[in-house]
């Protein structure tokens, strides 16, 4: 039994709420049960040097967690982002810019900023997915103003966690469940099914082919459901 007594394949209680930045050029709200995550999306019109004269926009991400997201405060990274930090915004920017058409927003760079407001395992699933849902707001504020005249995003993409848990493969840990896993993988994935990056590691024995193939089925189904809520969200 899980501790949060959901099923194998069941996800936490998700919701994404659009809007909620008032200065924002787009805006999210994302909750993956007790994780939230702030994502806001901001329109620069000038790209970064090394495009200048491409024509080519640019995508990116900064994520950072807040002192007392944990139980307890952490220092804030003000001076250099940690490894764990950068890896996770290079993330985030690698999985939006998968289905960005760059070249459709002009030479301008659109920054995501994804900031924890409280973590209990998946933030950095809960980023890309709340993520989406900003750059999706800023890009219609863009069209809404005539500053673009198609919409840059190819598709959906919406990323969750998996692992080993007590010998089981199941679906969204959070947080007790994450520290205890023996295997523990993030899975990005696309509204049509494509895979963007797979991470996964063995905290305890190596993990067989079969659970790996069962932890993709599991994820599978799960961003189908995180689509369709994106798809909500916007609508």
């Amino acid at each position: 039994m899980r501790p949060s007594k959901r099923a194998n394949d069941a996800l936490r209680s998700v919701s994404l709420e659009r809007a909620v930045a008032r200065y924002a050029e787009g805006s999210c709200l994302v909750t993956f049960g007790e994780t939230k995550v702030l994502c806001t999306a901001s329109l620069e019109e000038r790209g970064p040097p090394w495009l200048r004269g491409s024509g080519k926009g640019w995508v990116t991400a900064e994520y950072a967690m807040l002192p007392r997201a944990t139980h307890e405060r952490n220092r804030r990274e003000t001076a250099k982002p940690s490894g764990r930090t950068q890896e996770i915004q290079r993330l985030i920017g690698r999985s939006l810019r998968a289905v960005t058409n760059l070249p459709a927003i002009g030479e301008r760079q659109i920054t995501v900023d994804c900031d924890v407001l409280q973590a209990d395992g998946g933030t950095r699933t809960a980023a890309i997915t709340g993520a989406w849902v900003a750059l999706h707001e800023c890009f219609s504020w863009m069209r809404g103003r005539s500053i673009i005249s198609v919409d840059p995003l190819r598709d959906h993409v919406a990323a969750v966690s998996c692992g080993v848990y007590k010998g089981s493969p199941v679906l969204d840990l959070d947080y007790a469940e994450d520290s205890a896993a023996e295997t523990d993988a993030n899975f990005v994935m696309t509204g049509s099914g494509g895979i963007v990056e797979v991470q996964g590691t063995a905290e305890g024995k190596p993990f067989s082919e079969e659970e790996l193939l069962e932890l993709l089925r599991l994820a599978r189904g799960g961003i189908a459901e995180l689509v369709a809520l994106q798809k909500q969200a916007i609508a």
